[in-house]
């Protein structure tokens, strides 16, 4: 018997690609050694990175490591716009750390190498078609993130933030590994695919107190890394406490990798029945506690931290349909699991400018400081405070905003499609909480400057980067554009 596996190359372009620009900027900084070169040569790969995913995207599926019909490696259209988005919000925090790394905050080489190792696992995890390769790509893309957020040299807070977000870490992926140990003990298989075919054709698998024990276990795994209540405590102290940049990516692209990891185990491999109630239940207190504490924060970085537990809580709740006989058909489960990814990757290109704007209202290399610090930032820097005004406007799902708009609708007519009309009024009414902080620190960039600003904050003038300046930009574009033409995603998502 033959042993040797073909491998398709193409459908792997886009992990050799990632994995391709870690290793190129290693060696651009050991020869080179000039960090315009290195950062120069890191948002390259990235680019490349993106073109090469949407391009094995743009044809059929394509499927390698196989073991009769069984794949660790599936790249279709959906793995496509994972791949696509992180290379690009790669893009961008490298965009956003430029002056902080010209200023010599954090070593260059370091900085790009380890975001682009980071990068490398948000594309493998989009393909990952076995739980082993899903898990090591997880930790392929959080572990580079330990070193990142205490890069802040001289930082108290940025320490403290690292060794909280590693110890959180550690215990979330124990947990996902026993999890993923107890199925493979009962079912004998590790592919998502086949574990969810061989629970749903062996009904005493399911009744199984393992299975239970292992179905819960690897939930509670994955929440940590979505920050879903009550799982989140890490969050706010790690983003408050990494430097402006590296907590744009911990909101966006490592949330990101979060959500598709949970997606994955959920839609292919875990039974509905059993998931549904406890993921209704997750996005139920992951939306009302993060809208609810949110609008008790002073400093930018916590508000934006606590917002974005609740938007993790509006992605989780057409999941939460499952829960009911109605929303496990064909035709329900496949608007709830597009309508999850699609309001995702809405999510993040608008947190994504709201870091962006936050970045171009504060000194370079500092960190969120108060809403005190942004008080009227309008009068003095009016396109930037606009810029982040209409994020935090899509965030709330308050038109110009549409993206955030059109998020919303999607998500509430996915439950309604469901039966889950009585999780469709949570998701509204923690909507209308959202505005109260949306709106306050909206109000705050065109209030009167007070006299004597807290910590000086609103008397600094802040020279705006080239580069800052274009990755602001570029994101407050994309939000608008996804807010006219929201089908282009959800056509994707459903992939």
């Amino acid at each position: 018997m033959n042993v040797v596996q073909s491998v398709d190359s193409v459908a792997l372009l886009p992990a050799y690609l990632a994995a391709g620009t870690a290793v190129l900027v290693l060696v651009t900084d050991l020869i080179v050694a000039r960090p315009r070169a290195t950062i120069a040569v890191a948002a390259l790969g990235a680019l490349g990175t993106a073109v090469g995913a949407a391009l094995v995207g743009a044809g059929a599926e394509r499927r390698t490591f196989c073991v009769g019909a069984d794949c660790s490696w599936i790249f279709g259209g959906r793995a496509a716009l994972v791949g696509v988005v992180v290379a690009l919000l790669t893009v961008g925090v490298l965009g956003l750390s430029v002056p902080a790394l010209r200023a010599g905050r954090a070593p260059a080489g370091e900085y790009a190498f380890l975001l682009a190792c980071s990068m490398t696992g948000g594309v493998v995890l989009g393909a990952a078609g076995d739980l082993i390769t899903l898990i090591v790509a997880l930790e392929t893309l959080t572990l580079p993130l330990y070193v990142l957020v205490g890069l802040r040299r001289g930082s108290l807070a940025s320490a403290e933030a690292a060794l909280t977000f590693f110890v959180v870490s550690v215990v979330a992926t124990t947990l996902t590994l026993l999890g993923a140990a107890l199925l493979y003990a009962v079912t004998g298989g590790l592919h998502l695919d086949r574990l969810g075919a061989l629970l749903a054709e062996q009904p005493e698998l399911r009744d199984l107190p393992l299975t239970t024990a292992a179905v819960a276990v690897l939930l509670v795994g994955l929440a940590f890394k979505v920050a879903a209540v009550p799982f989140h405590a890490w969050a706010p102290a790690t983003y408050d406490g990494a430097p402006l940049p590296v907590a744009a990516y911990l909101s966006t692209a490592s949330k990101l990798g979060g959500l598709v990891a949970l997606l994955a185990v959920v839609q292919r491999a875990l039974p509905a029945d059993q998931t549904g109630p406890v993921l209704a239940l997750l996005a139920v207190l992951t939306m009302t506690v993060g809208n609810l504490v949110a609008l008790r924060q002073q400093r930018t970085v916590r508000l934006l931290a606590w917002s974005s537990v609740a938007q993790a809580g509006y992605i989780l709740a057409p999941l939460g349909a499952l829960a009911l006989a109605a929303g496990r058909t064909d035709e329900a489960l496949s608007a709830a699991y597009a309508a999850a990814v699609a309001y995702a990757v809405f999510f993040v290109v608008l947190e994504l400018a709201a870091f962006a704007g936050v970045t171009a209202l504060r000194p370079a290399g500092a960190d969120g400081g108060t809403l005190d610090d942004l008080r009227g930032a309008a009068r003095r820097h009016p396109w930037r405070a606009a810029a982040f005004g209409l994020a935090l406007l899509g965030l709330a799902g308050l038109p110009p905003g549409l993206a955030g708009l059109f998020a919303k609708v999607t998500v509430v007519r996915a439950l309604l499609d469901g039966g889950a009309a009585w999780l469709a009024l949570v998701v509204a009414l923690n909507a209308v909480i959202g505005l109260a902080y949306y709106l306050r620190v909206t109000a705050a960039l065109w209030a009167p400057t007070p006299l004597a600003p807290a910590n000086g904050g609103g008397a600094v003038a802040v020279p705006l980067g080239g580069v800052v300046a274009v990755v602001l930009g570029v994101a407050t574009v994309a939000a608008v554009v996804l807010g006219v033409a929201p089908q282009l995603v959800l056509d994707l998502a459903g992939r």
